[in-house]
């Protein structure tokens, strides 16, 4: 299988190089955010490469190393006579200084976590607008001694002779700190102040001109040929499906198979809600007997996810097998696959250098190289609150636009034990309650999932009307991410959690147990299978 996903042409692009920073997606974000284009790319790509992608500016992360290690990672000088506006961020400043004649010291005075910084120059490029006493996340152990020759020093900290510095005429900037986490309270103005005044860069990437720049690249792409999609009922495949019938119309035939492990609601609103807002046309496969079947009995959750990968392969080959007939008997070929892969899985599994990324267990499910379609991946640049907005640019439902991310094989690994369907019945209804509760909260926009699981080989005694049970326990496991890279437990009030608890244990009778999961990622992952 092939990928032709459309790239950004056409924008002004911020290149983000990677030196082994666990901020530099959120640096990428941050950049977004500020409505310039952003991309990733490692610190190992030559710096010929670099330019070749004609940036409007380039951005290097913070990293883990020091400058003096050997084998750390450098920064050319040739990158600074380029004439493309610089910006370094912790490490990436001090690799700049050293490439520019600067000198970084082992100062053993090093700096983490909120740190006091003194802007020298409140009218500078970086810091005008900004107060002279403001706080810094800082996390670094070398310190530039010394700017280069032709810089200005603009702030300072008790462990940082030279906490940033400025050459306008080169345009060319630096800081020690890290200005695109929360704790730098006025980082993003200071990396705005980057973007749009030291590099003069525009602020006009929106979603509007997302979706203009890509329904032009697909009908490019598509021509006259047929397109076909997987719909799983997620945010992602929704989105790209919708983008895709705004480029193509009846031209796009979309696929849902109904394994019977989503939430309650879910197949009913994309079958309804769905076709409705976006006039797609859908072929629905219920296989929810098959999957039930093929999953009897099973326990091991590896065992489970390769089951429900191995059966969706062959339902949606068997339809995509009868969407390529219907369409040859009328004369013509579906040549097309739309894949909902974001930017985040093209960073994890290439470092953004374009190798196509088929997703297991989502969307399509994990297809096999035989099916010989072409990848349309129009969602593949964006963070997942992108795609978002590009859903609701779309006119999609709000239910499907702001869907908390949800596993591949749905319910099936929220089920600890043997997947039956009176099993699931019960989750879904302990998980609707909760979903709905977090929603009259006004919660459930801002913890990224809460994923309820069902402990169904565990009995646990309880008392209900007045008679011993022994019912099952769930689990409920509320979380807050930007990535799902790393996630913390939400701290969600307990007056909530005593509600969905009571509702649980009044309304499910199967459950007699509600837990609270308070395990960040890592060491636990966001879900238990």
């Amino acid at each position: 299988m092939t990928s032709t996903s459309p790239d950004a042409s056409g924008t002004e692009t911020v290149l983000v190089v990677d030196f082994g920073a666990q901020y530099a997606q959120l640096i990428a974000r941050r950049v977004r955010e500020a409505r310039v284009y952003s991309e990733i790319v490692p610190h190992t790509m030559p710096v010929d490469e670099m330019l070749a992608k004609k940036p409007a500016a380039i951005i290097l992360s913070g990293g883990p190393s020091s400058v003096y290690a050997d084998g750390a990672p450098a920064v050319g000088p040739e990158l600074f006579l380029a004439g493309v506006p610089v910006f370094g961020i912790c490490y990436g400043f001090q690799a700049m200084a050293a490439a520019l004649g600067g000198d970084v010291a082992k100062t053993g005075l090093a700096e983490f976590g909120a740190t006091p910084l003194t802007v020298t120059d409140t009218a500078s490029t970086l810091f005008d607008g900004q107060p002279a006493d403001q706080s810094v996340w800082m996390s670094h152990g070398d310190s530039v001694a010394a700017a280069p020759a032709g810089f200005a020093v603009t702030a300072t900290t008790g462990g940082a002779p030279v906490a940033a510095f400025e050459d306008d005429e080169r345009k060319l900037y630096g800081v020690q700190y890290h200005p695109e986490v929360l704790h730098s309270k006025y980082g993003q103005k200071t990396l705005e102040r980057f973007l749009h005044v030291g590099a003069g860069l525009r602020a006009d990437w929106t979603m509007a001109n997302v979706i203009d720049e890509q329904v032009e690249l697909i009908r490019e792409q598509v021509g006259d040929k047929h397109v076909i999609c997987g719909l799983s009922g997620g945010v992602d495949s929704a989105v790209a499906a919708a983008l895709v019938q705004r480029a193509v119309g009846d031209k796009l035939t979309c696929v849902f198979v109904d394994h019977g492990l989503l939430r309650k609601g879910e197949a009913e609103q994309v079958e309804r809600d769905y076709v409705a807002a976006t006039g797609v046309s859908l072929k629905v496969v219920d296989a929810q007997q098959r999957f039930l079947n093929a999953l009897a009995g099973v326990t091991d959750p590896e065992e489970k996810r390769k089951i429900i990968g191995r059966e969706f392969i062959r339902v949606f080959e068997q339809a995509a097998a009868e969407v390529v007939a219907e369409a040859g008997a009328h004369g013509e070929q579906v040549e097309f696959l739309v894949q909902g892969t974001l930017y985040p899985d093209v960073v994890e599994s290439g470092g953004g250098t374009g190798t196509a990324n088929i997703k297991s267990h989502h969307n399509v499910g994990g297809l096999p190289e035989d099916l010989q379609f072409k990848l349309i991946e129009p969602l593949r640049k964006l963070f997942k609150d992108e795609v978002r907005a590009v859903g609701e640019e779309l006119g999609l439902p709000s239910e499907i636009v702001w869907r908390q991310p949800f596993p591949g094989p749905g319910l099936g690994i929220r089920i600890i034990g043997e997947v039956t369907a009176d099993r699931l019945e019960t989750l879904r209804d302990a998980d609707a309650i909760a979903r709905e509760e977090l929603s009259k909260a006004g919660l459930d926009r801002e913890i990224w999932q809460c994923p309820v699981v069902l402990l169904a080989d565990v009995r646990s005694v309880g008392v209900q009307g007045d008679g011993r049970t022994y019912g099952h326990p769930v689990v409920l496991r509320p979380v807050s991410s930007e990535d799902a890279m790393t996630a913390d437990w939400s701290r969600l009030p307990y007056d909530l959690l005593a509600r969905i608890s009571n509702r649980i244990t009044n309304e499910v009778r199967e459950i007699n147990r509600v837990v609270l999961d308070v395990t960040s990622k890592p060491p636990g992952t966001i879900e238990w299978e």
